[in-house]
């Protein structure tokens, strides 16, 4: 049995998490961490990594970017690895994630769906193919109470792109700073916001006389967590080193 601690257990994803494993034999919640305490989880909860003594071998992280130092050192410590969800992490943020891989297994992703990472090898060969012929653009389209945007997701489908392509794409959020045609070697990002959406991404090929259009639509917060689960299975027991969602799909 897979022993894990939710980092942000009594958020929406923790609490979709929780659900799905209700069901799952191979996987359970022995631990919570949030900053809100709670009696009805089913395991206990703790506001601090400092105050949890509960073995596991895996922390799920759906929270925020305070206190990853935290969280860090407890997994040093501990000898647990990290399934790290949360977006928005700065340089540093990064390079102290980079230094903890090299004690312990971290799989990031800014997208936890199988779907979307499925997409991403997809969206390399298309690049391959189509890159030289086709303008390349992404939309993406969230919830009004999305604070970030682009979205992480939308990055992540630009690098995966532009990794093929050498790097020599720049990146354009906003044409309507400056007046001017498009340029050859660039990918355009647009972001939208409204209502609920949960999350869509469309990226278009467009070339002469042609279209192609790729989508994917996210209809439940599930999915996500769905991909956490499955993410946290593949790196139970897995050696020190930063891993991909690619990782557990291959």
């Amino acid at each position: 049995m897979i022993r894990i601690i939710m980092r942000g257990c009594n958020g929406r994803m923790g609490q979709e998490i929780a659900k799905i494993l209700q069901g799952d034999e191979q996987a359970k919640i022995v631990a919570g961490i949030d900053i809100t305490e709670a009696t009805n989880n089913g395991y206990p909860v703790f506001t601090s990594f400092a105050d949890c003594n509960v073995e596991a071998d895996v922390i799920i992280d759906f929270a925020s970017p305070k206190k990853l130092d935290e969280m860090l050192d407890f997994a040093k410590t501990n000898q647990v690895s990290i399934v790290l969800c949360t977006t928005g992490l700065s340089e540093n943020d990064l390079m102290m994630v980079g230094e903890t891989s090299k004690q312990v297994a971290i799989l990031r992703s800014a997208n936890m769906s199988l779907g979307i990472n499925t997409l991403i090898k997809l969206l390399k060969i298309a690049t391959q193919v189509l890159a030289d012929d086709f303008d390349i653009e992404i939309v993406e389209k969230h919830h009004n109470q999305k604070l970030d945007a682009p979205s992480g997701t939308a990055l992540a489908l630009a690098d995966a792109m532009n990794e093929v392509l050498d790097g020599e794409y720049a990146y354009n959020y906003d044409r309507s700073a400056e007046r001017s045609k498009r340029e050859k070697k660039e990918i355009g990002i647009s972001a939208v916001r409204g209502g609920s959406i949960i999350g869509e991404h469309e990226i278009i090929f467009a070339g002469l006389d042609e279209v192609i259009e790729i989508k994917h639509t996210a209809y439940s917060r599930a999915i996500f967590a769905k991909g956490a689960i499955h993410a946290a299975k593949y790196l139970a027991g897995k050696g020190p080193g930063m891993y991909q969602m690619s990782d557990v799909i291959g």
